[in-house]
């Protein structure tokens, strides 16, 4: 039988994981207003790898999210 409802563990790994990339995209958000004018090679390495980061915890918050009963179809409108 399938619960209806997530249980405690799902909702707290959900609020973990959404935390998890809250401070990822802060992290984000902390380099890009610092990115000099001409951002150089070390500039460049460190947005890839904020961004695989950032990736990377929303796909683990989607997958939490998921467990707990969050998952939706699609968010993109139907083409017609």
């Amino acid at each position: 039988m399938t619960d209806l409802y997530p249980s405690t563990g799902d909702r707290e790994l959900l609020s973990q994981a959404a935390a998890a990339h809250t401070a990822t995209t802060r992290e984000m958000e902390a380099f890009l207003r610092r990115l000099p004018e001409v951002p150089g090679p070390a500039d460049v390495a460190e947005y890839a790898n904020l961004l695989t980061r950032e990736e990377r915890t929303r796909g683990e918050r989607d997958a939490a999210a998921d467990a707990a009963g969050l998952t939706i179809g699609s968010l993109e409108p139907d083409q017609a």
